[in-house]
């Protein structure tokens, strides 16, 4: 009996437009084995979302019936099933996990209603017994308290917990397969790894396979046992993991590997691949990825690929692995090597000083809107940010960063503290005076696209800053300097007549660099500006960031959760943890070396590509605490694996580590 679970052959999806059909899946075939993890890997945009959806047919309408191929789950083809027959599959034997929690759940349900939906349905399980049932599975995915869990809402969780309700739902139906899209997507990594493990767990305690979703490198290498790789609507290359990861060999896979930011390429730009992923709605005749490929040659212009089979197990859609076009086997592709890059500049003097800067919220309670208590968002934070310096804030969700970056440049008041920008007290500026001094420091927001007027051309949302500010002289001079910086950013001046939902997402980040440049700004508040990017346009805001630093020696507070990007961006990282920085220093000094136990918990989560390396992740118990109600002494003793009877009384103050490196744990006090 064959252990293959899954079966796709050939797999279309097309969508019929005023532009003529665009076909978002083109012939796609893999298989998953049962028991199996198998990727699909590849930049947004490349049919990854689609085929899940084809597979489950939960196709918007206008592609509802655009379906061709087979899709064989134990020998059965599930495109041929009738749709009262389909819902018997979805949520029973196959589920899914979408890419959004915070959207996939109803908010006005609350969570064991959402569950006990699919209890009913598929297990036919109603009042206590699915009551019952629901608690288990709460339980099973790692939610604290699940009986008491039952009757909260949506809003009322995390986002980790609400990416476990959306397993649990999944889970409930005892499902063969398991869909999981993006599952960690803007997750912390702490979060990340909790929801890996889990998934690993109940994926060897089940025996189910799962379809992971992702363009996550580090991930896949943690997860899975075989990796398809998708471009523009095909499956270019399949490997097993060791393979995949030991040497990529479709060039496609390898750009996505050179992207990826680390700490030993600092000095140099990181490589990029160059364009963007092609308009599916028109016939290639061929290479879909030629026009972006280094290594394209006359029959990859003329002709499109077909799937050469390497080994049994592997295969890749390249001409350089053709025998019969390129006459041999292709020899392996050397390694795209970056343009050198000038070395960046010493750090200047100190622009930005913070001192004990305190943002505290008020909660009003009862009908006279009494103050009752406070969120404590930021409480005492000090760092400095110098000309020209990278100072990069991490932690987990809810920690206050973007806070903080919002405090610094008064969007928010602090509620006590000092910050001086050039030697000048901020938090004594009000009106005009505040107004002026604006166009020295900007933000770059973590979502671009909700930060841009959508009924405003690019040109004139470029153009609002130096208004508003009396820069840039005349209309003509206005329009020239806003083409000039649509293509220092990397866009070309015909955009400025484009909106905002025109672009992609890259692209529409590159537009905000440029607002932000606009008004000639000595320090940029740069708040997740990569964390929903692929690893290819990440690589591309990454290098401009730096590029633009090294001419106009820009500083940045850049905010992020994401290590990988610190390690390689970054001169200072200060960790925050519930309102307060934990642990500062130099970015060699405090990811090489970290002390403070919550630092070592957040790298250790970090995925990684590298399969020599062993990773030992430390876990944290629960999630952080409120910040309306912060644990007595160090906040993080709950936490804690080497808490110490101290922690729990007293808050630690600084201890030195060396001339640059602070941390504030009593495990290195006096």
């Amino acid at each position: 009996m064959s252990d293959i679970l899954l079966d796709v052959k050939d797999l279309r999806c097309w969508f019929d437009t005023r532009q003529g059909r665009t076909n978002v899946v083109d012939g796609v075939s893999f298989h998953i084995r049962k028991g199996e993890v198998f990727a699909l890997l590849g930049e947004s945009g490349c049919g990854k979302s689609m085929t899940a959806l084809s597979l489950m047919r939960l196709l918007p309408q206008q592609a509802r019936n655009n379906l061709s191929g087979q899709v064989l789950l134990k020998g059965e083809d599930l495109l041929r099933l009738p749709e009262a027959a389909m819902r018997d599959v979805r949520g029973g034997r196959a589920a899914m996990i979408f890419q959004e929690p915070m959207t996939s759940l109803n908010p006005v349900l609350t969570v064991g209603t959402q569950i006990g939906e699919v209890l009913t349905r598929h297990k036919g399980l109603t009042g206590a017994a699915a009551r019952t049932r629901v608690a288990e599975l709460l339980d099973a995915v790692g939610i604290p308290a699940p009986k008491r869990r039952i009757d909260e809402y949506p809003h009322q969780l995390s986002g980790g917990m609400k990416q476990r309700v959306m397993i649990a739902i999944a889970l409930a139906g005892d499902p063969e397969l398991l869909i999981a899209d993006e599952p960690t997507t803007a997750l912390d990594v702490t979060i990340q790894a909790q929801v890996l493990d889990l998934l690993r767990k109940l994926q060897r305690d089940t025996g189910m396979a799962v379809l992971l979703i992702t363009h996550d490198l580090g991930v896949v290498h943690e997860m899975v046992d075989r990796v398809g790789v998708m471009y523009a609507g095909q499956i270019v290359e399949q490997a097993p993991r060791a393979d995949f990861f030991g040497q990529p060999q479709h060039p496609y896979s390898r750009k996505l590997f050179a992207a990826l930011p680390t700490m030993e390429k600092r000095t140099q730009p990181l490589v990029v691949i160059p364009g963007t992923v092609p308009s599916l709605a028109q016939v290639f005749t061929s290479c879909r990825f030629a026009p972006r490929c280094d290594s394209a040659w006359e029959a990859c212009r003329q002709h499109a690929p077909t799937w050469t089979a390497v080994n049994p197990e592997r295969g890749v859609r390249c001409f350089l692995y053709d025998a019969s076009v390129a006459g041999s086997l292709a020899a392996p592709l050397a390694a795209a090597r970056p343009e050198a890059a000038s070395p960046r500049a010493e750090p200047g003097e100190a622009l930005l000083e913070v001192t004990d800067l305190k943002v505290h919220f008020p909660i009003h309670q009862g009908l006279l809107k009494r103050v009752g208590g406070y969120v404590y968002a930021v409480d005492g934070v000090s760092l400095t940010v110098r000309r020209g310096e990278t100072v990069a804030l991490v932690g987990e969700s809810g920690c206050g960063k973007t806070t903080l970056g919002k405090g610094v440049l008064q969007l928010l008041r602090p509620t006590a503290g000092s910050v001086r920008f050039g030697g000048e007290d901020l938090m004594q500026l009000r009106g005009e005076a505040l107004r002026h001094r604006r166009r020295d420091f900007q933000i770059i927001f973590q979502d671009p696209f909700s930060s841009m007027n959508p009924r405003m051309m690019v040109g004139d949302i470029v153009e609002e800053g130096m208004r508003a500010q009396g820069l840039g002289g005349d209309l003509a001079a206005r329009t020239k300097r806003v083409d000039e910086l649509l293509e220092q950013v990397g866009l070309k001046p015909e955009h400025r007549h484009r909106y905002p939902h025109e672009f992609s997402g890259g692209q529409r980040q590159r537009v905000c660099i440029a607002r932000a440049l606009a008004v000639e700004p000595k320090l940029i508040v740069c708040d997740e500006p990569t964390s929903a990017l692929d690893v290819s346009v990440q690589a591309q805001i990454l290098n401009l960031l730096s590029k633009l630093q090294r001419e106009m020696q820009l500083a940045y507070l850049f905010i992020t959760h994401n290590i990988s990007v610190v390690s390689y961006l970054a001169d200072t990282v200060a960790v925050m943890y519930l309102g307060r920085i934990v642990e500062q220093g130099r970015v060699d000094e405090v990811l090489s070396a970290p002390k403070h136990p919550y630092t070592q918990a957040l790298l250790s989560a970090v995925p990684t590509v590298d399969s020599n390396t062993q990773r030992d992740i430390i876990r944290l118990a629960g999630d952080p605490p409120s910040p309306i109600n912060p644990p007595s002494g160090c906040h993080f003793h709950p936490r804690c694996g080497k808490a110490k009877p101290e922690c729990k009384q007293v808050y630690p103050g600084v201890t030195a580590m060396s001339t640059t490196h602070v941390v504030r744990c009593h495990l290195f006090g006096p």
